[in-house]
Parts: structure tokens; C-alpha cells; sequence
């Protein structure tokens, strides 16, 4: 469930931004790409495929822009950087639940360790 609200939330956020400048929407969404990379996104699978689709999909903007549609891609943009945060949110996701099981399994050493 909150998986759905994540992904609802990042898609309004994407849309209600859409009106910003092209060039501006692409340094976000270029800066979100480089973040997913640096948390580990590519090493998570759902968060690479989100990644992948930010990055394919800031590489269509740029099209976009070069051809003089800056309309459209702005929407693209948006996108993109939708995917990106996702990306961003699922391998923060994926790196605490790791960081959660590594310290539970430590726990249970311990208390193996005391008996």
C-alpha cells in the first residue's frame, strides 16, 4: 500500500511540475539519475529498472529540445525525474531493510554467543 501512495505522490509531483522550464526540469531529473546511481539503485532490481527508464527518458527530452519541442519535453522530463525519486526511494528502501536484517542478525548472534 505504500508502495502505491509513493509512486501516486511522485506522479503528482512530477505533473504539478511540469510547467517548469525544460533546462531547469533537466538538471532535476539529471541530478536524481546521479543520486539513484551513487544509493545503490542499479544494484536493486526494480529501482534499476526505474532508474533505466529515467535515464531513456531524459535522453528522449533531449531530442525533444534539440527539435524545438520544449512542451513536450518538459512532460518527459517530468517523467523522468518521477522515475529517478522512485528509484532513489525504492534503493533507500532496499539499503535500510538490509541495514535492518544485518542488525537483527546480529542480535541473534549475540544472544547465541550467551548461552
Amino acid at each position: 500500500m505504500k508502495r502505491y501512495l509513493l509512486i501516486g505522490a511522485v506522479g503528482a509531483l512530477g505533473v504539478a511540475c511540469a510547467s517548469e522550464p525544460p533546462t531547469e526540469r533537466l538538471v532535476s531529473s539529471t541530478a536524481a539519475i546521479r543520486t539513484a546511481e551513487e544509493i545503490g539503485a542499479p544494484q536493486q532490481p526494480t529501482a534499476a529498472l526505474h532508474l533505466q527508464l529515467a535515464k531513456e527518458q531524459t535522453e528522449r527530452a533531449r531530442k525533444l529540445i534539440a527539435d524545438g519541442d520544449r512542451d513536450r519535453a518538459a512532460l518527459v522530463l517530468a517523467r523522468a525525474e518521477a522515475d529517478a525519486n522512485l528509484a532513489i526511494a525504492l534503493a533507500r528502501t532496499a539499503n535500510e531493510q538490509a541495514d535492518a536484517q544485518g542488525a537483527i542478525n546480529k542480535v541473534y548472534e549475540l544472544k547465541g554467543s550467551e548461552k
